[in-house]
């Protein structure tokens, strides 16, 4: 299968309500057409594609289904995947593709959005857990962007070392605004052992306690972490293996997503009724960049939406198989 080219230019140029809508209602043909496992989840809901008329009305296919398929939206052999951690199960989820070009472009567009262009950055990247994966989409984005800052110290490290205590001390050496990346109980074993006074540094807390540690609740992670780190707030990035798009957030744990992404809240007892904003609910999250795989997944994270559009994250579900999955497994 060629590229839809003129489709991933349009999803790229949204600017509005109506821009979305009208590339996220093209995306779900395209995907009802060329996904066979999407198209069956369609039709089990008995969802006619042609009635459906605004992107809040597309079903949202469970994320569990990509654990035990291929979940892809081109004919052709895949030429890799990315794949989650195993952490917190014995079955991954794999992303296959055929081509890293859309997820480039959406991740160096989002990032640029709302950080400003990658060269006028210097990436640090504290990210043992991730290091030893493989397949990890995270690590190919990071790498991508260190790529793009053109700094001769940005780069990655496998444990706290000499050297990146010393960047870290002496955060003007480097030449341009720092950027540090770091999986959350290596940035606290870090601010346990040294006091840093970063000031203007953008820090990304990613990845959660991967076991090492006991998980602990945001604020309480995060206000470690400001103390420790010496800046005013710490920031966080909202993705994940099964998508090709990040949404960010500045402080407090709240995300807001580019233009062609966004999120709907689901109701946690009538999974295909969609709630209003400011309550909590299951997450729901439609990716365009996502074209070729599913760009409409039902996650199990739950959050609250607010007014302006962004949201948090507050939890997620205690079981891990959902109905509209098991339903599709045994067809």
């Amino acid at each position: 299968m060629m590229q839809n080219k003129a489709l991933v230019d349009k999803i790229f140029a949204i600017r509005s309500d109506e821009d979305f809508n009208e590339a996220a209602l093209e995306v779900f043909r395209f995907q009802y057409e060329n996904n066979e496992l999407y198209r069956r989840f369609v039709d089990l809901l008995s969802v006619n594609p042609v009635a459906v008329g605004s992107w809040e009305d597309i079903p949202c296919l469970p994320i569990e289904c990509f654990k035990n398929n291929k979940v892809v939206s081109f004919k052709q052999e895949p030429i890799d995947y990315f794949q989650s951690s195993a952490t917190t199960s014995m079955v991954t989820s794999k992303h296959y593709f055929f081509t890293t070009d859309i997820y480039t472009r959406s991740f160096v567009k989002a990032f640029s959005l709302f950080w400003g262009d990658p060269s006028q950055y210097c990436i640090l990247a504290l990210l043992p857990n991730y290091l030893h994966q493989t397949h990890s989409s995270l690590i190919f984005m990071v790498r991508e962007l260190i790529k793009l800052t053109g700094c001769e110290h940005s780069g990655f490290y496998d444990a706290i070392t000499p050297e990146l205590v010393d960047y870290l001390k002496n955060p003007k050496a480097l030449g341009k605004k720092l950027i540090l990346f770091g999986v959350s109980y290596s940035l606290l074993d870090l601010v346990e052992s040294y006091d840093f006074s970063l000031d203007d540094a953008i820090v990304f807390e990613t990845g959660g306690m991967k076991g090492r540690r006991k998980e602990m609740v945001r604020e309480e992670l995060h206000g470690i972490l400001t103390k420790g780190l010496g800046v005013q707030s710490i920031a966080s990035e909202y993705g994940m293996t099964e998508l090709f798009t990040q949404a960010y957030s500045k402080g407090s744990g709240i995300y807001f997503a580019p233009p062609w992404m966004k999120v709907a809240i689901r109701d946690v007892n009538s999974p295909l009724t969609r709630i209003g904003r400011g309550r909590a609910g299951g997450l729901d999250v439609i990716d365009l960049a996502n074209i070729y795989s599913c760009s409409f997944i039902s996650t199990q994270d739950i959050g609250r939406q607010y007014d302006d559009g962004s949201f948090e994250v507050q939890g997620r579900f205690d079981y891990s198989d959902t109905r509209g999955c098991n339903l599709l497994s045994s067809m």
